[in-house]
């Protein structure tokens, strides 16, 4: 008799797990990618993950607290005409070394800080050449400087200041397109700025809507893309220097497409792009990406997962923006990016061979191995990117295409 009770306690235990682990399988594995199929707004989550903030506290109304000192906060506002709403894009701007040097006094920055802006010393004489020669162009901004009673902090210095920078330099704009999560304050993006700088570029950098302290407006494809317009066009209306565009990750595709845009728009696009760890469109990315590594291999993944988001326009196809456009492109991919995989910034590289006219800017493809552990943020801290930098942007800088 008690073997009989025993048994038909284990079968009842095996019974309930089974229906439990039955239950556990369709939620996990049929429920909720048929939730994400129909819901729009579950997609755009997953894919900008603009609920995934760090550092914590960061605050971004003073880039100083980043260690990111001459540099101004703003704001640009412009009509997003097609959803009918104004659209407010954080911004910082960033000044390049040479100019912080020359007016540190006025600046109010000390020399320890100087220092650690300072560029490599292997490329110090090239970064030298970057840099403003004509003291003349210098006036209005040390009018600017020596107004009586001068406050940096107000907002109305700061933008005549920094706009006369852009005016009155001969020094290039970089246009800095983030990836997703977190903000333009993320550690890793900083020491992308403060290398830029040191090699005495400006750099402006964005938060797309829905970003950071930028407008509390859900992202699109669509719309990121032309948040990262309005910069663009607000820095080419002040400055005739040369700009670049420089995505990372998830903000290669908002490049490519921009610079797709731009095309079609008939607008004089920047002169050159840089694409640091790119997919080439987000099909691939998502089954590649390690949040997909439970569902890739579903017989129902393509149904339930990436055909609704190219149907709902998020697919920053950069493999088709790629043969829009004909800037030079130069990709950078670590061979041990875990986030978007080498080999997709490579069938990216081989795809524009392909696909772009042979009188176009030329594609540059620099793989940085795996030994080196830079991963899928810090590309940054390879030793030999100031030289490859440089030399991309001064071989492209008076080129037309």
């Amino acid at each position: 008799m008690y073997l009989s009770i025993r048994r038909r306690l284990l079968k009842r235990i095996c019974l309930t797990t089974c229906k439990i682990c039955i239950l556990v399988f369709v939620i996990i594995f049929i429920v909720l990618p048929l939730i994400f199929k129909f819901s729009f707004a579950l997609q755009k989550s997953i894919l900008f993950l603009t609920f995934i903030s760090y550092p914590p506290n960061l605050d971004l109304k003073r880039p100083e607290k980043s260690g990111l000192y001459a540099t101004r906060n703003f704001f640009v506002t412009y009509r997003d005409q097609e959803e009918d709403i104004d659209v407010d894009v954080a911004v910082w701007h960033v000044l390049p070394n040479d100019l912080v040097r020359r007016f540190a006094k006025e600046l109010q920055i000390d020399e320890p800080t100087l220092s650690n802006m300072t560029a490599p010393e292997d490329v110090r004489e090239k970064v030298d050449a970057i840099a403003t020669k004509d003291s003349s162009q210098y006036r209005e901004i040390e009018r600017i400087l020596h107004r009586p009673n001068l406050n940096l902090d107000d907002s109305a210095t700061q933008k005549d200041l920094f706009e006369e920078t852009l005016r009155a330099t001969t020094n290039d704009i970089v246009l800095y397109l983030h990836g997703n999560t977190a903000s333009r304050g993320a550690s890793h993006r900083v020491d992308l700025y403060k290398l830029l700088r040191s090699l005495n570029y400006h750099v402006v950098t964005l938060d797309y809507r829905g970003y950071g302290d930028s407008a509390n407006i859900s992202p699109t494809e669509r719309g990121v893309v032309y948040d990262a317009l309005a910069v663009y066009q607000y820095i080419t209306s002040i400055s005739k220097n040369p700009v670049y565009l420089w995505g990372h990750s998830l903000g290669t595709g908002v490049a490519t497409h921009l610079l797709s845009l731009l095309t079609d728009m008939s607008l004089p696009g920047p002169k050159a792009v840089v694409l640091e760890s790119p997919f080439n469109n987000i099909r691939e990315e998502i089954c590649a990406h390690p949040f997909s590594k439970l569902y890739r291999h579903l017989p129902w993944f393509d149904y339930t997962i990436s055909s609704p988001m190219y149907a709902n326009e998020l697919r920053f196809e950069s493999d088709q923006h790629i043969a829009e456009f004909r800037q030079p492109v130069l990709i950078l991919h670590a061979e041990d990016d875990h986030v978007v995989p080498f080999n997709l910034g490579y069938k990216l590289y081989r795809t524009a061979l392909d696909t772009r006219g042979k009188s176009w800017g030329p594609i540059e493809f620099h793989r940085f191995e795996k030994t080196s552990h830079y991963g899928h943020r810090y590309i940054c801290r390879a030793p030999n990117l100031p030289e490859i930098v440089i030399h991309f942007f001064r071989t492209y800088r008076n080129e037309q295409y």
